[in-house]
């Protein structure tokens, strides 16, 4: 099919990217890497009347560290987090993630700002950005910074106003003891959305206890959480396979997942469990712990 009509902005600045935003408001849709906003274009699920293209605005698309903090441009391309050595020594589960996304054409076009702010409740960055703390740099008449944990809201729903952008996102590195990191999805085929995803960031100290634990999910919930009540049988702990799968039950548990083609809600609640313990094992094993 072939999109409605609309009429196109290319601002060069934030600000001027903010202007129109505040003067069409629900009317006017941002373009980012376009990988979900044309399609749905296309289907005519989506028809604005304005459409404010990002990709003209220099300073948007970086990935650096700064004070122990992974620093990246909303305009980033995916495969650019990809294949990126600092995101490969520092956050290798940024690198792992991205491979997952649909194709390599998507990941060449497609952007991280954008697919976060699209917020497709089984999208492969939020429980990733919800495992690791991240912090959403959002800019608008001000600019302001939140918890990934408080960002996703329900399908396709997010905190940003209509009249704001999402400019950066902030991960802080682990400090202070032995680093596990992991993501597992499964999906039908290659490339599909996932039936569950699982972001599993632990650390551990000298005396293999975990003191901190951070598991994000995807795909079995309204939007992507993060699984606290797992996190919160591991914290302190040593690791122990009847530990893990007690965190694994107690993330399935807070899933609330949807009949559809790719399962049952019973079958979803099911993998959730099983790819939660298979995170958090595999994270174990690459922080030198073997159950």
């Amino acid at each position: 099919m072939i999109p409605k009509q609309f009429e196109y902005f290319a601002p060069k600045t934030v600000g001027q990217a903010i202007s129109l935003l505040k003067k069409y408001k629900e009317d006017a849709k941002v373009l980012a890497g376009g990988q979900s906003l044309i399609p749905m274009m296309k289907l005519r699920l989506a028809a604005p009347k304005y459409v404010i293209d990002l990709n003209n605005i220099k300073g948007l698309s970086y990935i650096k560290e700064a004070g122990g903090v992974i620093r990246i441009g909303a305009l980033t391309r995916h495969a650019e987090i990809e294949h990126s050595p600092l995101i490969r020594e520092k956050l290798p589960i940024m690198a792992e993630a991205a491979e997952w996304i649909a194709d390599q054409q998507v990941r060449n076009l497609g952007t991280i700002g954008g697919a976060i702010s699209h917020c497709d409740p089984a999208g492969d960055w939020a429980p990733n950005l919800l495992a690791l703390d991240a912090e959403l740099v959002i800019q608008g008449a001000r600019r302001r910074v939140v918890k990934a944990v408080k960002f996703f809201k329900g399908p396709f729903e997010t905190d940003l106003k209509p009249t704001e952008i999402l400019t950066e996102i902030r991960i802080p590195l682990p400090r202070g003891g032995r680093v596990g990191q992991a993501y597992m999805k499964f999906e039908r085929k290659a490339g599909d959305f996932a039936t569950v995803g699982v972001a599993a960031n632990l650390l551990l100290n000298d005396n293999n206890e975990i003191v901190k634990a951070g598991i994000g999910i995807t795909a079995v919930a309204p939007a992507p959480f993060r699984a606290s009540e797992a996190e919160k049988i591991l914290v302190g702990k040593q690791p122990t396979a009847e530990l893990v799968e007690q965190a694994a039950q107690a993330a399935a548990d807070m899933a609330q997942p949807w009949s559809d083609l790719r399962g049952s809600a019973e079958y979803k609640k099911e993998m959730t469990r099983v790819f939660t313990r298979r995170a958090v094992k595999r994270a174990l094993e690459r922080a030198g712990v073997t159950l």
